[in-house]
């Protein structure tokens, strides 16, 4: 179970890094109007506003790379939360669909790390 929650983490990590790259950097190219169904007007007057998205996506990353490697369940625990709720929110407020692409994996990530049996500790040196 510990592998199975390394891996779902790290593909919310992965995933949440890909709406770091569309929103900072494809939201005013045909790539992101495409994605989000955006006519280029629509994507030039809010292209800053996806850039900022973007940037607060890059700090779930960091805080998932963080839990990851650190191997700190309570950051895990805590970032996983914050993708849940921005999930669920998005869900409820912008596109349905976002329930699935970010509030679902997220869910199931902290699932798995809840259940998982935390690494044995190491001693100090």
């Amino acid at each position: 179970m510990r592998m199975l929650a390394l891996l779902l983490v790290a593909l919310v990590a992965l995933i949440h890094t890909g709406f770091l790259v569309l929103e900072m950097f494809y939201w005013n190219n045909p790539v992101g109007q495409q994605i989000f169904n955006m006519t280029p007007e629509v994507s030039a007057s809010s292209a800053i506003l996806a850039a900022n998205q973007g940037l607060y996506n890059g700090f779930l990353v960091a805080g998932l790379i963080w839990g990851l490697v650190g191997g700190r369940r309570d950051v895990k625990v805590f970032f996983l939360a914050c993708v849940i709720v921005a999930g669920v929110y998005g869900g409820l407020t912008a596109k349905t669909t976002i329930l699935y692409i970010q509030a679902l994996p997220g869910a199931l990530a902290m699932l798995a790390v809840l259940f998982a049996k935390p690494a044995r500790a190491r001693p100090h040196l």
